[in-house]
């Protein structure tokens, strides 16, 4: 093996390896979406995404806050911002036919469908670019604007004004509201003459395709876009008025009447066989089409079918990406280094000879462990194999040794800190070595800043690793509510930020603003900013919905031990909430240190409670306990339902529960219900109540 496996990692293990993996995500959505200036391929991150899904679907907890549940990107400053009318989610990858199997298989349990029941899937190729929504009003478009966050996206309105294949008005009897998404992008003949334009013109030459479309878009200047070959195809829709046929199928060719846009190679394959003959197809002809794809996506056709799957996390359940292999490429290796992270874990990063994989450059790549290189006996001076795609990204998947230089020794793995000279232990059982230095090892106390003020958390316009390292430096910035005593502290200073390296009068004034504008943070973004192992933004989320303020949560954990333990118990109800999260969120808790931290931001801040979720359903707000089998839909389908229409969903039945919804065979759960006088619904009932 290559790597060590998922089903052969513990907890500790896979924790440290899941923390790594969404460190490297995080900076190659922000290198991607944000910069348009990525530094591995598609492949190498679609890689990464399938290791990291693969421990969290064997360790479940891990899932919580990790990447693989946020849209990637956010929108960027010099663009007004755009607040999608329904989020433009991203796509679950999968890489082999069985894979796709499963997908299928996951919708058949999910639906409850019967044995012969046909699962349609709507095709189409997965073009390399930039997605973008347009919105029409009365058949006239009024804005165009990027993915963003998902959430909130870029006004590039101006910009999308001028693609040719983008329609100002549409034909025939449009909605009055109708917005639809797609992609943007180049063909390769079209990215190669712009790069010779650029040469000649003494200017920056793109790296491929998708950059150039998605820097082409996003110029502050119209002409320059205008000036650049961009194309667009539909792939699907948001918010629409009125009525829409019963199919994707149908659908695309009903949007597709209006002038916009649709992908040729759009198809519809009826069952599971069909599909794959489409996959094959498309990677077969995947040289002769005219512009970059990597791979196929299949969406359920049937409408109806996915309105009641819906959304987990970041993506829908009813559509899937299903990517092309991998490739490979030979280089050397010209060192290893040793990084810290924030938990003081010792992650070993393989610096390699610049080498081009499927048309992008590869310089590094991650070897977990000492373990890993133990196994792989990776030296440095060894010619290694590089995968773009596999179970990491990228991956060394082999050692040359025939080309192995003679005096190329065994890496010997460092039993102390690079950092701070602390030892770095590694306890029994448990794969990772870690500095004991803990908060007094800078390495570990920045990285904790950084991810204080990272996009996901405060997201501190201007506040990057760069400007938390120099802050920590100068003496300015020590823990988090550091940051929101800075301009105070700047005045006091007898060295002020604007007369300092780097900084000036304006940039100062403006990092300032930023500071001060995320003053009022909502309560699941502050837990996740403290950076707790284990609690992500899903979990952050959880957790700030069941407490509902920070003064509740505040008065349950940060009062008595008596009482925190109490809150803890009743957050091992929670649906969703495993008790490795809830016993990481004690301990971190627990610390003297960490409570006092708590305590001081909220203090300084404006901590806002739980948006309501769906406020006007009559179960917005209750906690409802599901047991027994349910008959019209499964359990799954059920919790997601409550959940969308603003219920808790509890594994539990206590005094505070609101609604036992028992089906047949009900045990304890409804005798608990009983005792502590707990409304109890049949199905029948409880889909009465939400409205069928």
């Amino acid at each position: 093996m290559t790597t060590i496996p998922v089903e052969a990692l513990d907890l500790p293990a896979a924790t440290q390896e899941h923390a790594r993996l969404a460190a490297e995500i995080v900076e190659h959505d922000r290198r991607y979406y944000e910069e348009d200036a990525p530094t591995v391929s598609d492949a190498d991150y679609d890689a990464l995404l399938a290791r990291i899904q693969a421990i969290e679907a064997r360790f479940p907890a891990l899932k919580e806050g990790s990447p693989t549940a946020t849209v990637a990107g956010q929108a960027a400053a010099k663009f007004e911002k755009v607040v999608h009318s329904r989020p433009m989610l991203s796509l679950e990858k999968v890489f082999t036919p069985d894979d796709v199997g499963a997908f299928v298989t996951s919708v058949r349990r999910f639906l409850n469908l019967p044995e012969g029941e046909q699962v349609a899937l709507y095709a189409e190729p997965k073009i390399d670019g930039l997605s973008l929504a347009l919105r029409y009003e009365k058949g006239r478009l009024v804005l165009g604007a990027t993915r963003g966050d998902g959430r909130v996206g870029e006004n590039v309105t101006a910009n999308v004004r001028t693609i040719a294949q983008i329609p100002e008005r549409l034909t025939g009897k449009a909605p009055d509201v109708l917005e639809v998404r797609g992609e943007v992008y180049m063909t390769r003949t079209d990215f190669l003459a712009l790069n010779e334009r650029q040469v000649a013109a003494g200017e920056k030459i793109f790296a491929n395709p998708r950059n150039s479309a998605a820097g082409s878009l996003r110029q502050l200047d119209a002409a320059i876009t205008a000036a650049r070959p961009l194309r667009f195809f539909l792939h699907g829709w948001g918010e629409v008025t009125g009525s829409m046929p019963t199919t994707q199928g149908e659908a695309m060719a009903w949007l597709g009447a209006f002038g916009l846009p649709l992908n040729p190679r759009a198809c519809l394959a009826r069952d599971l066989d069909e599909t794959l003959a489409v996959f094959a197809g498309l990677e077969a002809e995947r040289a002769q089409i005219p512009y970059d794809i990597d791979g196929v996506v299949y969406k359920i056709d049937r409408l109806d079918w996915q309105d009641r799957l819906g959304l987990v996390s970041r993506a829908p359940r009813w559509a899937v990406a299903h990517k092309f292999a991998a490739e490979q490429a030979t280089t050397l290796l010209q060192g290893i280094d040793i990084q810290v992270g924030r938990t003081g874990s010792l992650t070993p990063v393989a610096r390699l000879q610049a080498v081009t994989v499927g048309g992008v450059v590869v310089t590094n790549a991650t070897l977990h462990n000492e373990d890993e290189i133990a196994r792989k006996d990776v030296r440095v001076g060894d010619t290694v194999v590089v995968q773009r795609a596999g179970d990491v990204i990228p991956q060394i998947v082999a050692v040359v040794l025939d080309k192995r230089p003679a005096d190329a020794m065994p890496f010997v793995f460092p039993d102390h800190c690079p950092v701070c000279g602390s030892t770095a232990t590694r306890e029994e059982g448990e794969v990772v070595r870690r500095c004991t230095g803990g908060l007094t090892c800078e390495a570990q106390a920045v990285e904790r800043l950084r991810h204080f003020v990272s996009r996901q958390a405060f997201d501190i316009e201007g506040l990057g690793e760069k400007q938390v390292k120099a802050l920590w430096d100068w003496g300015l910035v020590h823990g988090p509510g550091d940051i929101f005593r800075l301009e105070e502290r700047d005045r006091q200073s007898l060295t002020p930020l604007r007369n300092r390296d780097g900084w000036g009068a304006q940039s100062a004034r403006k990092l300032f603003e930023a500071i001060e504008q995320r003053r009022k943070v909502p309560l699941a973004r502050l837990l996740f900013a403290l950076g707790m192992r284990h609690v992500g933004e899903r979990n952050a989320s959880l957790i700030a919905r069941h407490f509902g303020s920070v003064e509740t949560l505040a008065e349950a954990c940060l009062t008595t031990d008596e009482r925190r333990a109490e809150a803890m118990a009743e957050l091992l109800t929670v649906d969703g909430l495993g008790p490795i999260v809830v016993e990481a969120f004690d301990q971190f808790l627990a610390e003297p240190h960490n409570a006092d931290t708590l305590r001081d931001l909220v203090g300084l801040l404006d901590v806002q409670p739980p948006e309501a979720r769906a406020a006007d359903s009559p179960v917005a707000g209750k906690t409802v306990v599901f047991t027994g089998t349910l008959e019209r839909m499964t359990r799954d389908e059920a919790k997601a339902r409550a959940e969308s229409l603003g219920a808790k969903v509890s594994g539990s039945v206590s005094k505070k529960t609101d609604i036992v919804v028992a089906g047949p065979g009900a045990g304890s759960k409804l005798a608990k219900a009983t005792e502590f006088g707990v409304q109890v619904m049949t199905e029948d009932e409880w889909l009465s109540l939400i409205g069928g």
